[in-house]
């Protein structure tokens, strides 16, 4: 069993020890080491090369937001980030994500919902609290009001079929899902998504729903 190596960073020393105790509970999942701002996240990660780091938002010296644009912006970059925070605010979500963030979480989640938030963006998924999906679509909807002209360009280079699965990803569903809903294989959609990363220039299907909203190819109804 692989074992998933998590890096919790967070200014506030109660928050970091309760998460390590709920992990570490877990057989597949191991901390492996804590931060208590995003300076020291960024030399922790560099030392200790964890799959996952828990990354709160409001941390002095350096902010979670701007530790997960450096930690996922270099070309290469492995690790994900999950977004943990108190804060139940639109603006905190969009910009995590824009920034890089593979998930979204607030600190009131279970440990079950904890675990599970770990294990999907370790698998490379993307995650949102499920009560902050329709603000952050609604969010996407209002920024994105006017689609910007050379993102919307590069939707021409994917295929009709790509531009399906495109818009599947930014719906949430994950490569079952969407094999399920086009009756595909799910090797065949895992191979579709990799295609639509390689001619968007995306590191993940996060980056991929955000692409999904600002080009204008997602149009949110109903909010």
């Amino acid at each position: 069993m692989t074992t998933i190596r998590v890096l919790i960073a967070d200014d506030q020393m109660m928050v970091r020890q309760g998460f390590t105790v709920l992990l570490n509970a877990e057989p597949d999942i191991e901390v492996v080491g804590q931060a208590v701002d995003g300076l020291d996240a960024l030399a922790r990660v560099a030392e200790l090369a964890p799959d996952v780091v828990l990354m709160d938002v409001r941390m002095p010296r350096l902010g979670g937001i701007e530790a997960t644009r450096r930690l996922t912006g270099p070309a290469g970059a492995t690790v994900k980030v999950l977004v943990l925070t108190t804060f139940d605010l639109d603006e905190y979500v969009y910009e995590a994500l824009r920034a890089g963030a593979s998930g979204f979480l607030l600190k009131d989640a279970s440990a079950d919902e904890l675990a599970h938030a770990v294990r999907v963006v370790a698998a490379g998924d993307a995650l949102l609290a499920p009560n902050l999906t329709k603000r952050l679509i609604a969010e996407f909807s209002r920024v994105t009001s006017s689609p910007r002209a050379p993102l919307k360009d590069r939707v021409g280079d994917l295929t009709e079929r790509e531009t399906e699965v495109l818009s599947l990803i930014a719906q949430g569903l994950t490569n079952g899902e969407i094999a399920e809903r086009l009756v595909l294989a799910e090797q065949t959609v895992k191979s579709h998504v990799g295609r639509i990363l390689g001619k968007l220039g995306l590191r993940d299907r996060t980056q991929a729903a955000v692409f999904a909203y600002e080009t204008g190819l997602i149009r949110p109804t109903g909010y």
